[in-house]
């Protein structure tokens, strides 16, 4: 083999398998906060790689415990997310909301612009792209954010819901688990989910490490009662990131 074909390879390996700042193992976890009381908790993981019609998937979870007075939910949510493209093909909720539960499985078919919801044989338009609520948490991690910047994107997996707009308003020192400050970018994401953790009414701010490693330090969302930060309490690293 050539030189040349030896670095032709070597480029479309790296394209198809694009570098990301997490790995299989990664478990963040959360403490609830309203006010000065502790109200829940929350764990963002790296639940494993599995094959998803014939192709390895990251698979994402994000689960929370929130009980306030007269309030009480809990959130679990799972993501099957593409290795080689980053593109959503099943998300998965299970909500239950002051004793009101709801499941409910979306199969996305990104190449023939569809999803389906459950046993549900209609389908609607999906993005070219599609990511949904929990693979976006990753997929933030990975895109460049300038300080001041807006911007916008066309890839929510519900396409009468975009763009979704992330704004980066700052940046701010922050403190992790271990006692150490580090800078932060300080992002305001909007995403048209009906009563969703980035609603526009939700007033949503996400802190992410200005570094290599773009670790959720803090996750900040105002509900009906008011507003709730998910802090961060402990991180488990994964193996070998990208």
């Amino acid at each position: 083999m050539t030189l040349a074909a030896l670095v032709l390879l070597m480029q479309t390996a790296a394209a198809a398998n694009p570098a990301v700042p997490f790995a299989v193992g990664e478990r963040l976890e959360y403490q609830g906060r309203f006010g000065f009381l502790r109200v829940g908790t929350a764990v963002l993981s790296v639940e494993g790689v599995e094959q998803w019609r014939g192709a390895p998937h990251w698979k994402f979870s994000f689960t929370s415990n929130v009980s306030v007075p007269m309030y009480k939910n809990r959130t679990e949510l799972a993501s099957w997310t593409g290795v080689n493209d980053f593109i959503s093909r099943r998300f998965t909720k299970d909500l239950e909301e002051n004793g009101r539960r709801k499941i409910e499985d979306f199969r996305i078919h990104p190449d023939s612009g569809f999803f389906r919801r459950g046993a549900d044989t209609g389908t609607k338009a999906t993005s070219e792209r599609p990511l949904d609520d929990v693979a976006f948490f990753y997929w933030v991690r990975t895109i460049p954010l300038e300080i001041g910047k807006t911007y916008k994107f066309a890839n929510y997996y519900r396409v009468e819901r975009n763009p979704v707009t992330v704004r980066v308003i700052k940046r701010e020192m922050m403190e992790l688990p271990d006692g150490s400050k580090v800078p932060c970018l300080v992002l305001h994401p909007i995403v048209q989910e009906a009563n969703g953790m980035f609603s526009e009414e939700s007033e949503a701010r996400l802190w992410l490490t200005d570094d290599a490693r773009r670790i959720p330090v803090q996750i900040q969302s105002r509900y009906k009662f008011g507003e709730v930060k998910l802090v961060l309490q402990k991180v488990t690293e994964g193996g070998t990131a990208g």
